[in-house]
This record gives C-alpha cells, structure tokens and sequence, in this order.
C-alpha cells in the first residue's frame, strides 16, 4: 500500500510532522517562516534519511560537533533538503506553490496538516492586541484555506489555542467554518489535552479535523494514556547540571525507565545532546530556592509572598504565578519558556536553575535524538526554546496521525 502523503504548513520545529512521519506519512514539504526552525527541520529530515539507508553514524558525528551541519548536509540528498520551504505564508503564495509543485510532480496530496501562529487567539496574547484592528494573524486560516483548495487534500488537521473559538465572539471560528465548507470540507473542532495522549504536561489545543463533504469520516475518539509520576519519569536518567550549563554532549547517569522507553522519547542514542541552560542572577536563584522549598511543603510559591527585596515585579495581584516548579503534575509547556526560565524551575535544589532545553524537549515528548537548530551552529539555546515552547508535542501528533491512517486506508481498500 503506498504511503498517505502530506504537506506541514506553518511547521515550525516540526512537532506535528514528527508524530505523521512515525505513523509511516511521506512528507511532500513543510513550510516555515522562521528561519532556524527551518534548519531544525532540515536537520530532521537529514536524520530519517540517515537512518533508513543504514547511516546514522553520520548523524551521531553531528550531534557530538565532529562535522558541520554543511557536511551533514552534503550528505543528504538535495531533494530532500528542499522538502523544507524557508518562506512565509501570505496573500501571495505562488511561489511556495511552484516550490511543491515541483516535489509532487503529478502525485496527490492526502493530507495537509499545520497550527498558524495563535498569539492572536490566546487569552494572554489578546490584551495588547485588543485595540489592533484586522491583525493580519487572525486571517491565516485563509492562507491555509487556499492550500486546501489548491491541493484538495481528503483530510486536514488544524492545531490552535482553545482562544480561537472564542475570539472576537467566536466570530472568526465561524468564518473558518463558512469558509472551508465552500471549499467543500465538513469539519470538527475539540478541546483536547495533550496529557490525555500520554505526553506529560497539561496542555489544552483545539484540533480541527476536517474532510472532504463526500467522504464518509467522523471525528475520532481517543482513549486515554495519563501517565503518572512526572518529575522521576523525566529527570531520573539526566546528569545533574548547573545554570548556564553548555556541554555538546553528556553521557545519561542511569538506565531508561518504562516511560521513556515506551514513548520512544530515549531512543536509543547513547549519549544526552542539548542538556544546556540558561544562567541566572542571585536574586532569580534565591527565588528559585524559596520556590523550591515550598514545594517540598505541597504549596506553590506567590508572587505577593517572594521578599520585598527580592521581587521585580511590583504587580502582586496579576501573574502570582510567575516562579514556578516543575512539581508533581504535569507542567504546561509554552512559547515564554524563550524568555525566562521562571516557569519552569528544575525541582532539584542542588542543581538551582531552571530546566534544560533536553528537559523541555522531553515534557513535549521529542525523542532525545530530536535536535534543534539556531541560525548559527554554536549552541542555539534560544531558538530551541523558542521551537520547543511553539511545538505540538509529536507523541500526541503520532496518536491523531494513526487513527486519521487507518481510515484513509480503509478507504483503499
């Protein structure tokens, strides 16, 4: 049976992809405007090829700084590389058509998949942008329509913030609607929590699933698979580090655990990559220490309880939750991890800092070989954090992907 192919759009560190690919999906291409996650994804791209022609000691040599990501490169396929389209998603996207026109030939596409920017759309991102009238982020939906009515994909999978519902009154999810039903897609959109697909973290997406009107598709039910016991089940086998950590490469301190393994999150590789981190002041550090403590007390550190000494941040009604630790429950993973470690403090005392960007990787379950690129090569902390807070974390992807598979299959038959 031939591979579904489908095509990434607004792609970012490639999360989503990630979770199709492993459900045995081809990429046609993925489409990014941002430039190191581009070399992210390249990056990715030169590894699954690697490892499906026997070559991933290549790989390895990358990830430990014995080659340059060019000479990786070169060993990769051109055709490949240029899967990964560096361009912006607009008003006019001729060009990013000529580009897969190019890749798919005569071939269909099965399925297009992508989540446009939502800091339109989300509660935390709608204050400063409440006076700004026909921010052009609202409207993406309709560049993703016209990749829909150019490629006539049977499915389409839409990932958002739950604020997109309710924006503007819900006016612009139900201009969404109106308009991909022209198009010819009947669709559905759910609240689902990526902590219910086995990733640990609590995080709340709307997924749009869309069809084809004549094809014969209902919205998939997903059981369950809450894991428990976060903090162990993520930090066990990493070697303790400090602030400003930036070490290529560790070695793992003990064996992997059931999670690790049955998540393929470790996969193998016998060595840690990007187990790095930011450093911090004192003040920031004795925050994280009366954070820290408190947690051992079952409670949760306020801003209006931190020092007067201490404290930056005068507002103590708004945001009390700015320090926080990476506890007991699942943790929510978001695009501020970029800015700040201050919501996202390890839980080891010893160590005083806040996690790595390996560490961040896991909560989005990125397997450890997973590497994330910055436009330069040395030691892209920043733009990791920055993919790794924007991404949709792969093992959640990887579970939508296999039910989405099993009914286009069905349909082959």
């Amino acid at each position: 049976m031939s591979k579904l192919r489908y095509i990434d759009l607004f792609a970012g560190a490639g999360g989503l992809s990630e979770g199709f690919y492993e459900q045995g999906y081809e990429p046609v291409a993925h489409v990014e405007y941002d430039k190191a996650a581009c070399y992210t994804l390249k990056t990715r791209v030169a590894y699954h090829y690697l490892a499906k022609s026997g070559n991933l000691e290549i790989y390895y040599s990358y990830l430990k700084g014995e080659i340059k990501r060019e000479q990786l490169y070169n060993a990769i396929p051109k055709e490949l590389l240029n899967t990964v389209i560096n361009a912006e998603i607009g008003r006019d996207n001729s060009l990013i058509f000529d580009s897969i026109d190019k890749i798919l030939k005569e071939k269909k596409v099965d399925v297009i998949i992508g989540g446009p920017p939502c800091q339109a759309y989300s509660v935390v991102g709608r204050a400063p942008l409440k006076h700004k009238e026909n921010d052009e982020r609202t409207k993406l939906y309709v560049q993703y329509g016209r990749f829909l009515k150019k490629y006539q994909p049977k499915l389409f999978v839409f990932e958002n913030v739950p604020g997109m519902l309710s924006a503007a009154n819900g006016q612009y999810f139900s201009n969404l609607k109106s308009y991909y039903k022209r198009l010819g897609y009947e669709l559905e959109a759910r609240l689902l929590n990526a902590y219910d697909f086995g990733v640990i973290q609590n995080r709340q997406r709307i997924i749009i699933i869309g069809w084809q009107k004549e094809f014969n598709f209902s919205y998939p039910e997903f059981s369950q698979e809450k894991i428990r016991h976060f903090r162990d089940t993520i930090f066990s086998d990493l070697p303790s580090i400090h602030p400003g950590e930036t070490k290529r490469v560790q070695s793992y301190k003990s064996e992997t655990n059931d999670y690790l393994f049955q998540s393929k999150i470790r996969n193998g590789l016998d060595i840690v990559t990007q187990h790095i981190t930011r450093p911090h002041n004192v003040k920031d550090l004795e925050i994280y220490k009366l954070a820290i403590d408190k947690l051992e007390n079952g409670e949760r550190l306020k801003n209006n309880l931190i020092p007067e000494h201490l404290r930056t941040q005068k507002n103590v009604t708004d945001f009390l939750d700015r320090f926080k630790v990476v506890g007991e429950e699942p943790h929510t993973m978001i695009a501020h991890i970029a800015k700040d470690g201050h919501h996202f403090i390890h839980p080891d005392v010893k160590q005083l800092r806040s996690i790595s960007v390996r560490e961040a990787a896991r909560i989005q379950s990125f397997p450890d070989n997973y590497y994330f690129e910055g436009i330069k090569e040395d030691q892209p902390r920043t733009a990791a954090y920055k993919q790794i807070g924007n991404a949709v974390p792969p093992l959640m992807a990887k579970k939508i992907a296999d039910k989405i598979k099993k009914t286009l299959n069905g349909r082959k038959k």
